[in-house]
């Protein structure tokens, strides 16, 4: 497509996904960053499928997730998780959200590369401790001082986070205006122009 030719909105929503074939989406980052809640509504822009990991592993495993960490540990919880999204890469295009964790997982990386698009939504400390704090599911932070725990994640997976295809900073606002930034860093990805503006994202 000539970079110059700008397009409107819907027909850059059809050019992306037409663009990405059979990958998928893959919302990546810590806990609290919203990847499910942005991924469900980028899905439904797009009109694609949405599916969330933490979700699929509780339906296969009939366990939620910090049971299956307080029986199995964090180590068999992590090849569990592998499992799962592998599987569901091959089921794309859709729209995939991970667990914090998952792209931390070397093998895991390797197959969203090789199957999807990554996007990780960045996040301060603030607003994921102000997310965090409203429910108790949360295994990892199970800990004397949660935002203490939290600031080390944060330490030790953002590196890792960064080499995704793309970053969308996320904040206190509106899911829709977030998602609609994810698509416009897709299309920008892509090197898809509209003249709505999307695909100036980077």
């Amino acid at each position: 497509m000539n970079p110059q030719a700008a397009i409107s909105q819907d027909e850059s929503r059809v050019a992306l996904t037409e663009r990405l074939g059979g990958r998928s989406i893959v919302f990546v980052g810590l806990m609290g960053a919203g990847k499910t809640a942005i991924g469900r509504k980028t899905a439904g822009m797009l009109g694609l499928n949405f599916i969330d990991s933490d979700q699929e592993i509780e339906d296969v495993s009939r366990m939620t997730i910090p049971e299956l960490f307080e029986r199995y540990g964090e180590t068999e919880f992590r090849a569990l998780e592998q499992r799962v999204i592998l599987r569901l890469l091959e089921q794309g295009p859709q729209v995939l959200s991970t667990g914090g964790g998952a792209f931390m997982n070397a093998q895991t990386r390797e197959a969203i590369a090789g199957h999807g698009i990554s996007v990780w939504l960045k996040a301060d400390l603030d607003l994921l401790m102000e997310r965090v704090s409203k429910k108790q599911n949360r295994p990892l932070l199970k800990t004397p001082n949660p935002r203490a725990t939290l600031r080390k994640l944060m330490d030790d997976r953002y590196p890792t986070y960064a080499l995704a295809d793309i970053t969308v900073p996320t904040r206190d606002e509106r899911k829709e205006v977030i998602a609609e930034e994810v698509i416009a860093a897709l299309c920008g990805h892509f090197n898809i122009q509209t003249t709505a503006g999307e695909g100036q994202a980077s």
